[in-house]
Order: C-alpha cells, then sequence, then structure tokens
C-alpha cells in the first residue's frame, strides 16, 4: 500500500490551499483516513479525521477553516485550507487505517509528507 499526497506549497496568510492523498495497491477496506501535521520542533499533532461513513473529526485549531472530504471510489482523500495562518505552517502527512485483505489485520499506513509554508 502506498499512499501520496499533494497540493502543499507556499501561500500568504488568509490564502488557500487544498491537499490530496492517494491511496494505492492491495486495499481490501479503508477504516479512516486522516490529515497529521508536525511543524519545527514539534510533535506531530491530528489535523482532521474521516471515516468510512464519513464521519469528520478536527483539531480545534483548525474548525471552522479546514474541510476534510473523501472519494471512496478513488481512495483518494483531499484536506481544503481556508484563511491560512503562519501557525499552520507544517509538513502534513496523510494517514490511512486499512486492510489488504479479508484475512489481515488493520494496519496504519503514512504517506511521504508535504510541505505547506504560510508566509507573508
Amino acid at each position: 500500500v502506498q499512499l501520496q499526497a499533494s497540493g502543499g506549497g507556499l501561500v500568504q496568510p488568509g490564502g488557500s490551499l487544498r491537499l490530496s492523498c492517494a491511496a494505492s495497491g492491495s486495499i481490501f477496506s479503508i477504516s479512516r483516513m486522516g490529515w497529521y501535521r508536525q511543524a519545527p520542533g514539534k510533535q506531530r499533532e491530528l489535523v482532521a479525521l474521516i471515516t468510512t461513513d464519513g464521519t469528520t473529526n478536527y483539531a480545534d485549531s483548525v474548525k471552522g477553516r479546514f474541510t476534510i472530504s473523501k472519494n471512496n471510489a478513488k481512495n483518494t482523500m483531499y484536506l481544503q485550507m481556508n484563511s491560512l495562518k503562519p501557525e499552520d505552517t507544517a509538513v502534513y502527512y496523510c494517514n490511512t487505517y486499512l486492510r489488504e485483505s479479508f484475512y489481515t489485520a488493520f494496519n496504519d499506513y503514512w504517506g511521504q509528507g508535504t510541505q505547506v509554508t504560510v508566509s507573508s
């Protein structure tokens, strides 16, 4: 299983970015997908989660500004980030909790990360 994240970049405060994460490989069932971020000198933190049935969960710091969504048919997840702030600067990682076949257990998989920089 591979996760390919894209969409990061440099944006001014107040701007928007849309991140994408595509899962590929042997995928039998996805339980949840999520975005995490890690700023320099800080621990990785949860940004947003979305479950198979569409239930979402957001970090308090991004509520009302970020929206997580997914396309089940494409095994792809998105993070629409609006009203970006300098404190949103971090490497953003996508994560999925899935199983590769009926006979295997659920496991966590991580993408390679994409840099988001919010600066004027």
